[in-house]
Order: structure tokens, then sequence, then C-alpha cells
């Protein structure tokens, strides 16, 4: 029977490709937030977006909106390439079936999962190479990767891909999901660094791809 590892070499490289891409792209994104910081309409900005507060300086890149703006544009290329590699290996390879959530199979137990990590449950729930919660954390990383190129390529070409854009509420609603997505995915890296501080051996699979299964 052939084997595999947990982490095999093609998801490992598009794991860690993705951590500097997403730095640049999210550093950049800001920048050109910053040139323009309200959200929404103009005269009609949304009323759960504070007014005029640009994001720190710390977390940008790029320095001004023209040069944000090729770095941003171009760097999302290359993100969207290594998702769309990702996806396709996913799927060729059956690997979806063991990493993607399924609501029969992991609803239970990422329900289980999350009250153990609350303490009211005392004792984890059985896993294999990921519990349920984490299964529907890296399929809602996913989902929220596809609604941000959308969203960005609404942005980048408005008038060509009006009905894209369309879809989103307009160049404004296309622009609020952008920000929000990015935030998401902000809070989904926090909450995967959190996991890896609980879990510290399983830090070292994503480097060297574990055990053969």
């Amino acid at each position: 029977m052939a084997t595999r590892l947990q982490q095999p070499l093609l998801i490992r490289l598009t794991h860690w490709l993705n951590v500097p891409l997403l730095v640049i792209i999210a550093g950049s994104g800001l920048t050109i937030l910053n040139s323009f910081p309200d959200m929404g309409p103009k005269g009609s900005p949304y009323f759960w977006y504070p007014h005029g507060k640009p994001a720190p300086e710390l977390l940008t890149i790029g320095g001004w909106l023209a040069g944000a703006r090729h770095i941003h544009f171009g760097v999302a290329w290359f993100l969207a390439l290594n998702g769309l590699i990702y996806v396709i290996y996913m799927l060729a390879g059956g690997e979806w079936r063991r990493r993607w959530f399924q609501v029969r199979r992991d609803a239970g137990n990422a329900l289980q999962t999350a009250l153990y990590y609350v303490r009211i449950r005392k004792q984890p729930p059985e896993q294999g190479l990921y519990n349920g919660l984490q299964r529907f954390a890296y399929t809602s990383a996913i989902v929220l990767a596809v609604l941000e190129v959308l969203s960005g390529l609404a942005l980048y070409k408005p008038v060509q891909l009006s009905l894209l854009a369309a879809v989103f509420g307009g160049y404004d609603g296309a622009r609020a999901i952008h920000l929000l997505g990015l935030i998401a995915l902000g809070l989904f890296t926090l909450g995967h660094l959190a996991l890896v501080a609980l879990h510290p051996r399983e830090l070292l699979t994503i480097f060297t791809g574990g055990k053969r299964e």
C-alpha cells in the first residue's frame, strides 16, 4: 500500500510561500487604504467604520499610493497562483477529503473541540490529521481568499468588470468586503498561531512533512 507524508512537499511549499506574500500584500493594501481612509460612498461613510482613521504606519508597505498599488497588484497575482496550485493539488490528489470541512463528519467534532478549548469539556475529542475546528478554520480561510481575489479584481478593473463589482454592491461595497476579508484573514492567522503555541510539536510537521501514513 502506498504511503504519504502527513504534510506533502507541495503543501509545505505553498504554505510557507504564503507567509511573505501575505505580509507584503497586507502592508501594501493598508498603504492604499491610508490614501483615503474613509470607507463608504462620498458624503455617506459607513457607520461601522472609524471615520478617517488610517492604519498604523508600522503595518504599511510601499510608502506612497502609486508604489503601493504596483506592489499590491503585482504580488496579488503570485498569491492567487500559489493558492490555485494548492487547490488543484488538493482536488487532484484527494487531499481535500481529509483536510477540508465536511458538515456531517466535522460539525460535531468542531463544536466539541471548541468546548474543550474554552475549558467546558475536560477531554479533547478524537481527531486524525486535523480536528473539526481546524478543518472549519482552514476551509473558511480558502473561502475568504476567494472573496479577496474576486473583490480585488472588482477594485482593480471596476469598469471592465462592472458586473463583478455589482455583485459586491459596487466599488464601495467591494472595497469594504476586501478590507473585512483582510481583517478576517488576520484573525485567522492569530488563531493559527495560538493553536501552534498550544501544540508546538505539530509545527515540526510543516517543516519535515511528519510521519508517513
